[in-house]
């Protein structure tokens, strides 16, 4: 990670062949899928009771937080978990305290994100994040990356569809002088015009780069075929047209709005003492005006119901490219995280698209040779999630390679897993938890996450603690439910997307 950067575009890689670092809880993805912003980051190798222990809270349930986090604790018998206090302004401090490197990282979450932008202006929020660290208080944007690089430290701001997220990661040594840097960014941008012009640049350069990847613009068209003009039907970088004419004036109405939907603060390793006093020295006696984001928000970012997508004149899309490939998207909306399915996706997310056993990289790659690269794409969303196929064939197999990625769907419609297969996914799901838990920023990450969607801090250990109660028929029940109606995009040469459309007109998954 660079010292100071923003993510403009984080450019769809499509796994070669197979998705090894996905995990159970995934996390919210700016970009088409990939094994980094597509995969998850959830926590490390501690288990999840060890972790969350080690979170330490101050306030008991007479506190104004205490009182609001009542739908936050664990099962019976459980301590209930609590942040360690409540910054002036409204926004919730969690700290996990870890042994080992004397390291501090820091994940601010704030909700919002691309699905806010408001109307006319798609990339709001993306151009925003990116300015964030170009200057704040007495800070110059090269002040404050000199800062920054000079204590060999790493602060980036980035805009997914559900949030902005502020990540720093320094030395315990240097916290004290980084971490009042967090509130300072998001109180007191600069926004200069020059700034402005020069990431709105970049960001128009990123969406260029975009129409020319052919993976790329297949996830576009799926996008627009489940999403529609909805809150999730664009881009985080935004639509060109609208990008160009974002002005400091509509920038500077969106900062002000920053907080205002709910965010919190987590910090992971071994942070200073005095850490509300550090925190907000430079905030001015009312603070940072926020709270805890709510659970069950009242919103629902797509322009289509929970797991129907676009009618059935939408659920094909195809775009001419001249290229030796075939790219297929197939995927459908489902279930926001938390959701009483969202375990049961993702338990098929670990059979379907984790390791070199998965379901798709063994029939797929191995036992008919169709893929180049093959996976499963299941973002954390606060609204309907996508959950999706993706598959780069060779143009001379098009119709064998789409009619066996629709066998595949239509597998999950059909057949419960076995129990061996069952097993194996709850395996996955456990070891790809355990995975994602072996550093502060991964703890960080994953708890900034699970508190920004309005969970419980508990909520990954509620999942562990659920799999061994998931049947086959549970799965095979979700899948009915969200996943009969799947919507194909598909990008390559002519004649490719023609046998691919002719295998989808034969096949009864486009009924």
């Amino acid at each position: 990670m660079s010292p100071v950067t923003s993510n403009p575009a984080t450019k769809p890689t499509p796994n070669p062949g197979v998705n090894p670092t996905a995990n159970p809880i995934p996390a919210p993805s700016s970009s088409a899928p990939s094994s980094a912003p597509g995969s998850a980051t959830p926590s490390p190798t501690t288990t999840p009771a060890a972790t969350t222990a080690s979170i330490e809270g101050s306030l008991g349930a007479s506190s104004p937080i205490g009182a609001n986090l009542a739908s936050h604790q664990g099962p019976p018998g459980a301590s209930a978990l609590r942040p360690e206090s409540l910054l002036p302004g409204g926004c919730p401090l969690w700290v996990v305290r870890r042994p080992g490197p004397e390291i501090v990282s820091a994940k601010l979450w704030i909700r919002g994100g691309s699905s806010s932008d408001p109307s006319g202006q798609r990339g709001c929020h993306q151009l925003l994040a990116g300015l964030l660290s170009r200057g704040c208080g007495d800070h110059s944007g090269e002040a404050l990356a000199d800062q920054v690089e000079g204590l060999g430290a790493g602060l980036r701001c980035e805009a997914s569809e559900d949030g902005l997220l502020i990540s720093l990661k320094c030395a315990a040594a240097d916290a004290k002088e980084l971490l009042p840097l967090l509130l300072t960014l998001v109180q007191k941008p600069w926004l200069l015009s020059d700034q402005i012009d020069l990431e709105r640049q970049l960001n128009l350069q990123a969406l260029q780069r975009h129409r020319e990847d052919p993976f790329q613009l297949a996830h576009d068209r799926l996008r627009q075929q489940l999403y529609g003009d909805g809150p999730y039907g664009h881009d985080p970088l935004g639509v060109e047209t609208e990008l160009a004419s974002i002005g400091r004036d509509v920038l500077s109405d969106q900062a002000a709005l920053l907080g205002r939907a709910g965010a919190v603060l987590v910090l992971a390793g071994q942070p200073p003492a005095n850490l509300e006093a550090l925190l907000t020295q430079d905030c001015g006696p009312q603070g940072w005006p926020t709270q805890a984001p709510l659970p069950n928000p009242t919103w629902t970012p797509t322009s289509q119901p929970i797991g129907q997508p676009a009618g059935a004149a939408n659920r094909l899309a195809s775009s001419e490219e001249d290229t030796e490939q075939l790219v297929l998207m197939l995927g459908a909306t489902t279930v926001p995280l938390g959701h009483r399915h969202g375990l049961a996706l993702r338990l098929l997310h670990c059979h379907l698209g984790v390791g070199m056993s998965s379901r798709l990289f063994v029939t797929m790659r191995e036992e008919h040779g169709l893929a180049y690269d093959v996976g499963v794409h299941h973002p954390a969303r606060l609204g309907a999630a996508p959950f999706m196929f993706h598959l780069s064939s060779s143009a001379e197999r098009a119709f064998e390679a789409t009619t066996e990625l629709l066998n595949e769907w239509q597998r999950l419609l059909d057949q419960p897993l076995s129990q061996g297969d069952l097993a194996l996914a709850r395996a996955k799901f456990r070891g790809q938890e355990a995975m994602g838990r072996q550093t502060g920023s991964q703890v960080a990450d994953r708890l900034a996450l699970v508190l920004g969607h309005g969970l419980p801090a508990d909520f990954t250990s509620r999942c562990l603690g659920e799999l061994d109660g998931l049947e086959p028929a549970d799965l095979l029940g979700a899948a009915r439910e969200l996943l009969a109606r799947p919507s194909l995009s598909l990008c390559g040469p002519a004649q490719a997307l023609g046998e691919a459309e002719k295998a989808w007109s034969q096949h009864r998954l486009s009924a």
